[in-house]
Formats: C-alpha cells, structure tokens, sequence
C-alpha cells in the first residue's frame, strides 16, 4: 500500500492507495482505526458469514453510530438486513459492483462463491467491539 504523508506536518498521513492485487486471504483493515473513514478489505470463501450485528449510537457530546458500507469487488454476497429492534427484514444479493450501506438496524454478510473480494467501509474512530456493536 502506498502511504502519501504531508510535507508541511511531517508524520501526518494524508492519502491510501490500495490496489486488488495486494490482496491476501482473510480481512486487512487499510486504514488506521483513529481516522473517521475506516476501510477493510475481505477476501472470503465461500459460505463465511460473521455473526449479525448492530452498531450502537455512542454517547458524549456528539452521540454517533458507526455506519457501514460494503462494496463487492468480486465474486456474490447475499446480504442480510435487521430492524433496530433485530428482527430480520429482508435479503439481497450483491454483484461485483454492488454495494450495500447500513444506516441503522442489523446486518449480516454471507458469501456465496469462492474468492469474494469486498471493501467494507464504516465511520469511526473505530474504539473497540464493545463500544461499536451488538449482536443480535
């Protein structure tokens, strides 16, 4: 990954780049979790899912919640979206160029064919599980 650092205020990281050929096995968070916009890349096999979840509004002087987005580089992922008291709503399937966005409720992520690339996007700063999420 190329990492563009200010000239002006050494240390201070400016830009990403990231390219798909740079992709290993499993989930690589390209961004550091202090920064607002966070980004992970997921390869997955086939059948991986994680446990559905939803982000919680964080408390203090600006309340927030986390929101996420998914875009699909490569392969299926079927998605699956909760209301905010968890009870399951409906599912879709993304292509490679499809894209989900959560705002609020639950969701889950199921892939559907070997070798599915996807770029998660979510708000932070990202502070930890317990403080981001719940599990429905």
């Amino acid at each position: 990954m190329d990492k563009i650092f200010s000239r002006c205020k050494p240390g201070t990281l400016l830009h990403m780049v990231f390219r798909k050929s740079e992709m290993k096995e499993g989930r690589l968070d390209l961004v550091p979790a202090e920064q607002f916009l966070q980004c992970s890349a997921l390869n997955l096999r086939e059948g991986q899912t994680f446990k559905p979840h939803q982000h919680v509004w964080k408390t203090g002087p600006d309340s927030v919640i986390a929101q996420e987005s998914w875009v699909v580089i490569a392969g299926e992922v079927k998605c699956l979206f909760f209301d905010v008291d968890g009870q399951f709503l409906e599912d879709h399937t993304l292509l490679p160029g499809d894209c989900s966005f959560t705002l609020q409720g639950g969701h889950n992520y199921v892939a559907l064919v070997p070798d599915t690339l996807v770029y998660e996007y979510k708000t932070g700063p990202y502070t930890g599980q317990q403080q981001d999420k719940v599990f429905i």
